[in-house]
């Protein structure tokens, strides 16, 4: 059976931290941000943690 190949997309989506976590951009940043708070803004610009429940299913689809 061939390698699994890593998932093009995801790859350039998510980063592995130092100590294996997987980091993210949050969505719902690209356009229409007049409508938002700038509150929201704010916290949209930081980065998230992919949850518990979503990482074995991305880690798999980042495996090299």
């Amino acid at each position: 059976m061939p390698k699994m190949k890593s998932h093009s997309g995801l790859k350039k989506r998510i980063k592995i931290t130092g100590s294996g976590k997987l980091k993210r951009s949050h969505a719902y940043t690209s356009h229409l941000a007049h409508n938002k708070s700038h509150k929201q803004k704010k916290h949209l610009a930081k980065s998230g943690l992919v949850s518990k429940s979503d990482y074995k299913r991305i880690k798999t689809r980042l495996s090299k």
